[in-house]
């Protein structure tokens, strides 16, 4: 068994596991990733809020030994991205103008990870609303790259990303607009799924207003993240989206112990968006990507971008309208960020006919898309255009327009895939600068295909296993 002051080294799996096995209590496991939580989370900005006492308390509760227990995931420390409801916990969207905000319910993400046995330590790191592809705000400050703190660790789920790439959880909540789970699952070295949309419910109050936004999980491993996606996965009544449910019996977890088979995969590494160079070590991770999937047997092919450029002032009109969903008397939008309010001055200023035209242009887009490479199984692009950022890179004191131009690099591969509704991935298989930094490239499955995804992403961590670069990390780290 590892040694109790290596217990955040174990998988959610391996966690859980001795847990039933009696080798180790959800108590033990929690307190010590509290521990780690109070070692890291002030130089690295994980934590929103934390709520140890609520997590001890639903810790002791935890059965010890109980084997015949259903969830694989029951007894492990997780966490809640702040832009989620959770009853009782303060939830701040990452802004001062709900600093004070405490929900009276939980979302359906919440209760699902509550009755799977989960048990969280508070709510993660955020920019303000959701809306950056960096994580900073004036409440908790910037979430920072575990790999190196003067570098941002991406968004907006940058403080999951660090909460698990640093051992406080082996595997976190987290949500994704236009890549906010695979930018920081990139930057952060993580495996991260951006599950189909309709795959995970938003309810009940998310609101749906493009289509964009979906939930996933961060991860270290292929094995422990679809585990979570099973966790989360399923419609609630209501919801204006649903993915078609695995055949009976099946399991996302089941589908990382199946080999995939012999896949057909088109690549490409030209953004759609104009004026975005990709990094060569950005292009370097995907052709060592191709050359793997290659390796494995896999049928790699060059296909043209499947998008035009039109779709950044679709994504833009959209985003613009999306930010206002939360409103706010003139007192509190004086609270809000340069940014946020940035955002939110374009959407007001976007006509009904030119958010219809937007969406219409959106799905056109994605259609056209998705035949274009329906004869592929998967398709692998770069997961970032551009390598990690200083935390300064994204100030907001500047000319707002400089700032948004900047997140250009970090979500054109992502954000396409959000219009389409489409699942993807994104796999820690490359370092830069001689094994200083990660790189991520991304996989894109065909519509509600996460499946294929899983069993592809396993197989290629077997055959280029990753987690020696988190045992180095976390025993640098402490």
């Amino acid at each position: 068994m590892t040694s109790p002051t290596r217990l955040h080294e174990l998988t959610a799996l391996e966690q859980s596991a001795a847990v039933r096995k009696g080798e180790v209590s959800a108590l033990d496991l929690v307190r010590h990733h509290l521990d780690r939580v109070e070692q890291f989370d002030d130089r690295f900005g994980a934590f929103l809020t934390r709520t140890p006492e609520a997590a001890l308390s639903e810790a002791a509760a935890v059965r010890q030994g109980h084997t015949a227990e259903p969830s694989p995931l029951r007894g492990v420390p997780t966490a809640v991205k702040d832009l989620v409801d959770t009853a009782g916990v303060p939830t701040t969207y990452g802004s001062k103008a709900f600093a004070d905000h405490v929900p009276a319910v939980d979302a359906h993400s919440v209760t699902r990870l509550r009755e799977a046995g989960t048990i969280s330590l508070g709510k993660t790191n955020t920019p303000e609303f959701g809306c950056c592809c960096y994580t900073d705000n004036d409440l908790a400050g910037p979430a920072r790259n575990p790999w190196d703190p003067a570098l941002s660790a991406g968004g907006s789920s940058g403080g999951a990303a660090v909460a698990v790439a640093l051992g406080l959880v082996p595997v976190a909540h987290a949500s994704d607009g236009g890549g906010s789970i695979r930018i920081p699952a990139s930057i952060c070295g993580l495996f991260g799924i951006k599950p189909s949309r309709g795959r995970v419910s938003s309810g009940p109050a998310g609101a749906e207003v493009n289509g964009l936004a979906v939930q996933g999980p961060l991860a270290r491993s292929v094995r422990d993240a679809a585990a979570f996606l099973d966790v989360l996965a399923g419609p609630e009544p209501g919801d204006p989206h649903w993915a078609p449910p695995l055949p009976g019996g099946e399991t996302f977890l089941g589908h990382a112990e199946r080999p995939p088979g012999r896949l057909r995969i088109g690549r490409y590494a030209t953004p759609a968006a104009e004026g975005v160079t990709v990094d060569p070590q950005c292009l370097a991770a995907w052709e060592q990507a191709s050359h793997l999937l290659e390796s494995l047997g896999h049928v790699v092919e060059d296909i043209p971008t499947p998008f035009g450029p039109e779709i950044s002032d679709h994504f833009v009109t959209a985003w613009g309208v999306q930010s206002l969903g939360r409103p706010l008397d003139a007192a509190r939008e004086a609270l809000l960020r340069p940014v946020t309010r940035a955002w939110r001055e374009h959407g007001r200023g976007v006509s009904g006919e030119q958010f219809a035209a937007a969406i219409t242009g959106m799905q056109g887009a994605a259609r056209r898309a998705i035949r274009a490479t329906q004869p592929f199984d998967v398709v692998l692009t770069p997961t970032l255009a551009t390598l990690p950022q200083p935390v300064e890179h994204f100030d907001e004191s500047g000319d707002p327009l400089v700032n948004l131009y900047r997140q250009s690099a970090f979500s054109a591969f992502t954000s396409p895939y959000n219009m389409t509704g489409q699942p993807a991935v994104s796999l820690p298989l490359y370092w830069s600068d001689g094994g200083r930094l990660p790189i991520g490239v991304q996989f894109v499955g065909r519509p509600a295909d996460e499946a294929t995804l899983i069993a592809l992403s396993a197989q290629v961590e077997a055959a280029a296993p990753w987690r020696d670069r988190y045992a180095r990390l976390l025993s640098d780290a402490g």
